[in-house]
């Protein structure tokens, strides 16, 4: 396993460099090209997603909010909690202000992706909608935009393999129950067997196919989301006087060149970067596949609700975990890495309990991820391979859990940090070729709500 994670992080060092210039440059270069106008409308955004505009002989499966729930089901969860441990661990409080600043950026490419998710889509043969980055780029791309679709696609097929929730899942099961201390069986043993536990209960869902994981996570999403905030508010409350300094801590450290473990002020850039990439997944392509969805026909409608993705889940999510992490100051006192140094941060400030309550959590955000996982799996292997065979992604999708389940935290890491890289280049280079048609849909909207109101 040692090998192949050095194997990879060789290929990675060079793809997360054109990530990093697609993702914050093209980004930055949306951010200036829509005049930051959809910044503007983020009270309208709400309204969207609260029904107010829907219409009833609008194309598509699912609505607004069901769409952004399932999105934050597959962000808001171990990529948030975990995630941001792993980045302070190895950059320290300054890499959070680059999640921040990716995460702003991210909101306008997600406005631009997700908007063309809906401007461009296309129907199976059964007259069903389909949407997602592979068909925007099929479609809008006449001569390059197949090749683009096919590459996004197999990398896709690796990046939304639930490794990463399934490994930290693990993880946190083995550390605050550790059930070898009451049936001594071994640990990789009980890692197997928690890992057929995750198949059997995922399942039970993606089986069912997208209603399915769409009622499912519109069920669980909110609700935790809610409960985590609460536990980590009382937290702060608890901790207030080191909330200011925590603030302070991560603009003092955000430019130090000495603060990322390699690389300097460019490698702590970039782990910010990586880390928000994960935690929101801006600019990789997945948050259109469900947008694509969306009953509606508008695409500046669908761009505005997914922008409340990348606010939700890295600027309040990840912040408030990140200011836990340095209040507790378990990021320079422990050698653990991803979601054991969250654990440990939430047990040291809630009393000596607090890893239990947020294991609770972590179960079910991480489910919740499995699920709405795998649909991105079985839209990608359904483009390049037809309806037929798509619908067996599942079948490797649930065998992969058990290897997440034993695999090295950094080896998981790794390989979807690649995966992500190489789905963001085909994305990216689309995303900003559109935009032009994105914008004329932008000013005709905005013209028209204006002119209502």
């Amino acid at each position: 396993m040692e090998s192949i994670t050095r194997f990879i992080g060789q290929i990675t060092s060079v793809t997360e460099w054109i990530m990093l210039f697609l993702i914050i440059g093209g980004g930055t270069f949306l951010v200036f090209y829509s005049g930051f106008r959809p910044y503007k409308y983020f009270r309208h955004s709400l309204k969207v997603v609260a029904g107010k505009y829907d219409k009833k002989d609008d194309s598509g499966n699912v609505s607004h909010f069901q769409a952004l729930s399932s999105v934050i089901a597959a962000t808001v969860g171990l990529g948030n909690i975990s995630g941001v441990a792993i980045a302070i661990y190895h950059g320290g409080p300054g890499v959070v202000f680059w999640m921040w600043v990716t995460a702003i950026v991210g909101s306008c490419i997600k406005f631009y992706s997700c908007g063309l998710a809906i401007l461009y889509r296309d129907k199976d043969k059964n007259g069903n909608i389909l949407g997602g980055p592979m068909y925007y780029m099929k479609l809008g791309i006449k001569k390059y935009g197949k090749p683009l679709a096919v590459f996004f696609s197999m990398a896709a097929l690796i990046g939304v393999l639930p490794a990463f929730t399934a490994n930290q899942l693990t993880q946190s099961v083995m550390e605050v129950i550790n059930p070898d201390q009451y049936y001594a069986i071994g640990t990789i043993s009980w890692k197997i067997i928690i890992g057929v536990i995750l198949i059997i209960i995922t399942s039970l869902v993606i089986f069912g196919g997208l209603k399915s994981i769409v009622k499912a996570s519109t069920a669980i999403v909110p609700f935790m989301v809610l409960l985590y905030m609460l536990v980590a508010l009382f937290i702060l409350v608890n901790n207030l006087s080191e909330v200011i300094p925590s603030f302070k801590l991560i603009f003092s450290q955000a430019f130090n060149f000495n603060t990322a473990a390699q690389g300097g002020l460019w490698g702590l850039i970039l782990l910010g970067v990586r880390r928000a990439v994960f935690s929101n997944e801006s600019g990789l392509g997945n948050a259109p596949m469900y947008h694509g969805q969306s009953k509606t026909n508008e695409p500046v409608q669908e761009g505005l609700v997914a922008m409340l993705g990348p606010f939700i889940d890295t600027i309040l999510v990840c912040t408030i975990t990140a200011i836990i992490i340095i209040i507790s100051g378990v990021y320079v006192e422990k050698s653990s890495n991803g979601i054991l140094l969250t654990l440990a941060a939430f047990e040291k400030l809630l009393y000596g309990f607090g890893d239990e309550i947020l294991m609770v959590m972590v179960i079910s955000f991480g489910i919740s991820t499995l699920l709405t996982y795998s649909y991105y799996g079985t839209k990608s292997l359904t483009f390049l391979t037809g309806e037929k065979t798509g619908q067996y992604y599942n079948l490797i999708y649930i065998m992969s859990i058990i290897f997440a389940a034993v695999a090295t935290v950094d080896l998981v890491v790794g390989l979807i940090d690649l995966a992500f890289a190489l789905m963001s280049i085909p994305n990216m280079i689309a995303v900003l070729w559109l935009s032009p048609k994105m914008n004329v849909a932008m000013n005709n909207y905005f013209k028209r709500i204006n002119e209502k109101a």
